[in-house]
């Protein structure tokens, strides 16, 4: 048995109305518990910020992608090395960290959940073998299956039930945690050539309309009581005029809510923010967004706020990746498994000099200022497409920060700078409102009821920062607020010291998070699911779900199906 106590902190757990009152949290191995006895170890935290371990809900660590584009990119690798240490192995990596940095480089920054949010079912066994070699962290994937055949076709013939059987079966199957949609419709148009450009287009050969896969998934993810919401990429990203697609994609499953549970989580909204008609008329879509989500509470968000560096583009929209490609000329690659999914790879340098880029950057931050309450909006860029996640404390000052806004802002395009709202925003985020958008609201609105917060029996996932908020004003001393970000003072992993003084101190691996639904009939009991398969998938049936035992530290989600 193995004591902790953190004593004297400035504590910030919304999940229990903590908002920096001092006092002690106690430790027994990898729990949180009411108290210890004197043989404790002490961590003395006084005058330092204690949070729930970060918890991130979207960002692109492992899979397919990421291992086509670190093929694409040796340059990315060559300019970021670390070397091995006593503790740590070497690596490498700016965008595209390798496995164990990627861990390394989390932890540090006192991040210790981290979800892959675009896995590709038939290559889920990879993704898991990454998440294995990934250190630090909890994890888990989801599977896309907004494009599956067999799904688009349960739907077009309003087999509900049949749908919801068969989504279980793929995401248990892959040993996944959520369903992920892209481009609803669009990547099945990809190969034929064409894309959809709002959500009553009709997708090719199968006579449906993206309104009708966001809502015959939605119904289907009700159905399988799922603890996270369906995780939407929307129609018609990086274009002008895409937020009108998503402001109608979010009223046209309003009636499918019940009471205030999100039943959508939009990510990487600010990719899908854009007014305008064309490139010359680009402009900001955030104010109209934000107004409609202060008005309704069943979807969430992630911001996917670009900054000023050089990154990789990523993602399972190949027809989007294919047009900023042509708009930017750089390398690109279509990256298509088995017909599951018709994925993107562009490298893109974002400057402050580019009208477009200088925009995109002021939108992630008015969506996130202008979205009254932080349990609806989290912190997120998407990594690597808006920037690497170790760009966070600089993001974080953005939000806490007017002064932090204003010095960039000054240094923006000048066309950019008339089209901003930021200037009219003088909301500053707080340490509260901070935990909430990086911790305690992500836990929650993916249902992992032992994430994010600080509760008796909660996984003793800690992050200590040095950083003072009675003596230290935040919002003007914004790069001390960097600095503590940057390097915590400890991170905690299920109990364990993993970092002190922004040093990996400890390696450790965590647990892989993935759901075990129980429906009333298999899928295989709703007929021709094995006959389909051996038409149509790459894969016999009986060798496509990942076996138990194959995973590195499951935990398994029972999850009881009312199907």
């Amino acid at each position: 048995m193995k004591e902790l106590i953190i004593k004297n902190g400035f504590v910030y757990d919304p999940l229990n109305k903590i908002d920096g009152q001092v006092m002690d949290i106690c430790i027994r191995d990898d729990k949180i518990v009411e108290s210890v006895s004197d043989k404790a170890e002490v961590i003395d935290a006084t005058g330092m910020v204690v949070m729930p371990g970060g918890v991130d809900l979207h960002s692109h660590i492992a899979g397919g992608e990421v291992d086509t584009a670190r093929m694409l990119r040796p340059e990315d690798h060559y300019k970021d090395v670390e070397c091995k240490t006593a503790i740590t192995h070497s690596g490498v990596g700016h965008s595209l960290p390798t496995t164990y940095i990627t861990g390394y480089r989390y932890s540090k920054m006192g991040y210790t959940t981290v979800m892959t949010p675009s896995a590709v079912a038939l290559q889920a066994r990879h993704v898991h073998e990454e998440l294995k070699d990934t250190p630090m962290l909890d994890s888990g994937i989801f599977t896309l299956l907004g494009d599956w055949w067999f799904s688009l076709e349960h739907i077009r013939d309003g087999l509900l039930e049949k749908n919801a059987a068969h989504l279980a079966w793929m995401l248990n199957s892959s040993k996944a945690y959520a369903i992920k949609v892209v481009n609803p419709g669009g990547l099945e148009a990809w190969g034929f050539g064409r894309n959809l450009q709002g959500i009553d287009d009709e997708v090719p050969n199968f006579g449906i309309t993206p309104r009708e896969i966001v809502r015959g998934l939605i119904q289907a993810n009700t159905l399988l009581n799922l603890p996270h919401s369906i995780h939407l990429h929307c129609n018609k990203l990086g274009q002008p005029g895409n937020c009108s697609v998503t402001l109608d994609t979010m009223k046209a499953v309003e009636n499918l809510a019940k009471g205030d549970k999100p039943i959508m989580h939009i990510t990487h909204i600010q990719f899908n923010a854009y007014g305008g008609e064309d490139w010359s008329t680009f402009k900001s879509g955030a104010e109209e967004l934000a107004k409609y989500m202060n008005n309704h509470n069943h979807v969430t968000m992630d911001m996917g706020q670009v900054t000023f560096t050089d990154t990789t583009t990523m993602t399972a929209d190949g027809p989007a990746q294919f047009g900023l490609y042509k708009v930017t000329g750089n390398k690109w690659v279509n990256h298509d498994v088995g017909a599951e999914c018709a994925g993107g790879i562009v490298p893109i340098r974002y400057k402050r000099t580019s009208p477009v880029n200088a925009l995109q950057w002021s939108i992630g931050l008015e969506m996130a200022l202008l979205i009254k309450n932080p349990w609806k909006i989290f912190m997120t860029t998407d990594h690597p497409n808006g920037g690497p996640f170790t760009l966070y404390p600089k993001v974080i000052s953005w939000l806490m920060s007017k002064d932090a806004r204003d010095k960039v802002f000054k240094k923006l395009h000048k066309q950019a700078k008339r089209k901003s709202l930021l200037p009219t925003i003088d909301r500053e985020l707080t340490l509260y409102e901070l935990a909430v958008m990086t911790r305690a609201g992500t836990a929650k609105v993916l249902g992992m009821k032992q994430k994010g917060h600080l509760s008796i029996g909660a996984d003793a996932d800690v992050a200590i920062y040095n950083i003072n908020p009675e003596k230290v004003d935040i919002a003007k001393k914004y790069l001390t607020l960097r600095k503590a970000l940057k390097r915590a003072a400890y991170t905690i992993k299920a109990g364990e010291v993993v970092v002190k003084d922004g040093e990996v101190v400890k390696e450790v691996f965590g647990n892989v998070h993935h759901l075990n639904i129980e429906t009333k009939r298999p899928a295989d009991a709703y007929g021709d699911l094995q006959e389909r398969f051996k038409d149509y998938v790459t894969l016999e049936y009986e060798n496509y779900p990942i076996q138990d035992g194959f995973i590195h530290n499951p935990i398994s989600v029972p999850v009881k199906a009312g199907i």
